[in-house]
């Protein structure tokens, strides 16, 4: 090399140091001045100079104007320069021309900034293209090149391939062990990414951070306590300096398994707390929705000058939510709008769903007139908020503008949707939301079917019930139970026995939901035995302590049979029972079915004590009184409701007519079709009446 050439190797490094594009732009001229654009390393130096300056056309100019580019490290040397200022799509480009050079091959040093320029544009097509090259040529066998092929298929979501490639590797570096570990962990394979992060230890290779942050947080996922713990004291142990990533999942993980202590001590002692930790923290309590600690939190965040972000934002809102706390969830509210909080869709929809939660369904809506709504997730926050706050109509009403607005319905609206009609029972629009899940390929999701098999078998219609049970690929213990309530509702008892039956020989546990399907279908049928068998198996073998639920169906059960002083006695002998409004009640309307008269005073008795102002306690008295032909009692019960100013709540009916639901009250004429319906029922009560005087 001669004394001008070195001079501006000099010069160079200078610019290296100041970064100054003027200097920089004076060596190039320099360069060409002298006659030494054509100098490789010179070149290669220009050209990662004008980079550091962002001068991106400039360094593109240098490489240009190299007469004859024959040298592979000159191509290298740009290749590596896109790919580290993430200019993928130019690096492409740039290998596509490397490839007219007959005379030019790549080399182990062009392939790993090439393979991470597919990794980045998740081109898997140039990836895999790029394998067959490796193969071909004998790359795969240097620990760099095949780490970054692992990387591409990673990041394009093939893990598979990615597996493969590293399980066909001769040598491994501890970057190929953390690519593969990643790859399971992001592949939900959790088991599967610890049992290699085991496997790197046996081979030798100590783990850093990135394979700690990993491991770490696949125990969170699995909620594995014992397992994270001897991770946390094995890093401890190894004396490894604990990066913000590593404290972060450490306190997501114990904030995950319930143990915030532990998740406080860990946040507690990092000194430069980022963001992800703040988040991991708040997101520990927000899990059992202490929403008060989640906003001591925020409030420590602003003290220490850390921006919250949407995740913040909307995981205060979930612990709002999940406590119920409107207050709380005010005030995060307040906070987003004073302090010009940027609100994505997750934020927006956290809104909705906490004053859904709350109750405060009007500000929820005003909240969702706000958003935009070209997008499903915030069409689903609002069907579900209604489906969870019991306005069912409007539920399926929003549904309706949905469609209207050409927002296309994914898993989440169908299974809310059908949530809505096996609450109304309105089967035809049931049937209608069943084609939709066929048109969009839903019928392998396990919720959806789930949610359909539900709708079918609490609308009465056992046959299509049967059929989308029989389809489900695998039956959880909501499948069975829904199956059971179908035939029970039906009055087929034996069924939902025997599919009781068969379950248990599957191996699956039932709940005290499951128990409750079954007895009520013993209930329906009269089949008093089998229903105290089941109750008395939930209680002995499965220790599951029955609550007002599952009472009730066992008064019920007795009641329908007369057995209503032995229903009477189980719940004297219960204190948790003896008073309680529901059981009494149930067991009051089973006195007036039988016309037991005595016992039905006492419990009318005891309810009136406990709720005087509920009418339907009098109205059943009244009606219980008059089929004993006691008119002086009834007379005394109506006057006692007049008296105390009360009356029988109206009922509310429904009914499907064109794909609409159309709900009414008894004597409701705001309806606009009212004077034909009561020109209708008059007609119909004529040719009753003409029936009875001819019977």
């Amino acid at each position: 090399m001669d004394t001008i050439t070195t001079r501006l190797f000099s010069l160079s490094k200078s610019c290296a140091n100041t970064k100054s594009l003027k200097q920089i732009q004076s060596l190039h001229q320099k360069s060409i001045s002298l006659g030494l654009q054509n100098n490789i390393a010179l070149s290669k130096n220009l050209i990662n100079l004008y980079f550091s300056c962002d001068a991106y056309q400039s360094a593109e100019s240098v490489f240009r104007n190299v007469d004859n580019p024959l040298d592979i490290t000159l191509w290298n040397g740009l290749l590596s320069a896109y790919a580290k200022n993430r200019m993928f799509s130019a690096a492409l480009f740039l290998y596509d021309s490397l490839l007219q050079f007959p005379y030019l091959k790549p080399d182990s040093y062009t392939y790993p900034s090439l393979l991470k320029a597919c990794g980045g544009l998740k081109r898997v097509d140039y990836g895999e293209k790029i394998h067959t090259h490796l193969m071909k040529d004998g790359f795969l066998s240097d620990i760099v090149i095949a780490s970054s092929l692992i990387g591409v298929y990673a990041k394009c979501g093939l893990f598979a391939s990615a597996v493969k490639v590293f399980d066909e590797m001769p040598e491994r570096d501890l970057a190929c062990w953390n690519n593969v570990i990643s790859c399971y962990y992001q592949s939900g394979q959790w088991e599967k990414a610890l049992e290699y992060f085991e496997k790197m230890g046996s081979a030798g290779l100590r783990p850093d951070s990135v394979s700690y942050t990993t491991a770490v947080s696949s125990c969170a996922r699995l909620l594995d306590l014992e397992r994270g713990k001897r991770i946390h004291d094995e890093i401890v142990r190894n004396g490894l300096v604990m990066d913000a990533y590593v404290s972060a999942t450490l306190v997501d993980l114990y904030g995950k398994c319930g143990c915030l202590e532990r998740a406080k001590e860990v946040f507690d002692e990092i000194e430069n707390k980022s963001l992800v930790s703040w988040n991991s923290m708040i997101g520990g309590y927000s899990q059992i929705g202490d929403s008060l600690s989640c906003i001591e939190l925020l409030a420590r965040m602003n003290k220490d000058k850390v921006a919250p972000s949407s995740t913040t934002i909307s995981t205060l809102l979930v612990a709002c939510a999940k406590s119920a706390q409107l207050r709380h969830g005010r005030f995060v509210h307040g906070y987003i709008v004073r302090n010009n909080v940027f609100s994505d869709i997750f934020v927006e929809s956290a809104l909705v769903d906490f004053y859904f939660k709350c109750g405060s369904v009007d500000v929820a809506e005003r909240v969702f007139k706000t958003m935009p709504k070209s997008n499903v997730v915030s069409w689903n926050v609002v069907i579900s908020g209604y489906v969870s706050a019991g306005c069912y109509f409007e539920a399926l009403g929003v549904y309706d503008e949905m469609r209207a607005a050409n927002v296309k319905p994914d898993a989440i609206t169908l299974t809310s949707t059908l949530a809505a009609c096996s609450q109304l029972a309105a089967l035809e629009r049931g049937r209608e939301f069943h084609k939709h899940i066929i048109e969009a390929k839903l019928n392998s999701n396990e919720v959806v079917m789930g949610a359909l098999l539900d709708m079918y078998a609490k609308c009465g219609a056992v046959k299509e019930a049967e059929a989308v049970f029989n389809q489900l690929p695998t039956k959880d213990l909501v499948s069975w139970t829904s199956m059971m309530v179908a035939y029970g509702s039906h009055g087929q008892a034996f069924e939902a026995t025997k599919l009781f039956d068969e379950m248990l020989q599957r191996n699956i546990r039932p709940d005290r939901v499951t128990f409750l399907a079954v007895i009520s279908a013993c209930s329906h049928a009269g089949l008093v035995d089998e229903g105290r068998k089941y109750f008395n198996s939930m209680v002995n073998d499965y220790k599951i302590r029955p609550t007002t639920a599952e009472y009730s169906c066992l008064i019920d059960l007795l009641g329908r049979a007369g057995k209503l002083h032995e229903a009477h006695e189980i719940l004297q002998r219960n204190s948790d029972t003896e008073g309680d409004v529901e059981l009494l009640s149930t067991l009051f309307a089973a006195c007036s079915l039988h016309g037991e008269i005595d016992l039905g005073e006492r419990i009318a008795k005891l309810l009136i004590e406990k709720v005087p102002e509920a009418s339907s306690t009098y109205v059943v008295l009244e009606k219980m009184y008059a089929a004993n032909k006691n008119w002086e009692g009834a007379r005394g019960v109506r006057f006692k409701m007049k008296e105390m100013g009360l009356r029988k709540n109206p009922g509310c009916s429904w009914i499907e007519v064109d794909k609409r639901i159309e709900s009414f009250v008894a004597g409701d004429k705001t309806l606009a079709q009212a004077e034909s319906v009561y020109g209708c029922l008059a007609s119909m009560y004529g040719h009753m009446e003409k029936d009875e005087i001819v019977a």
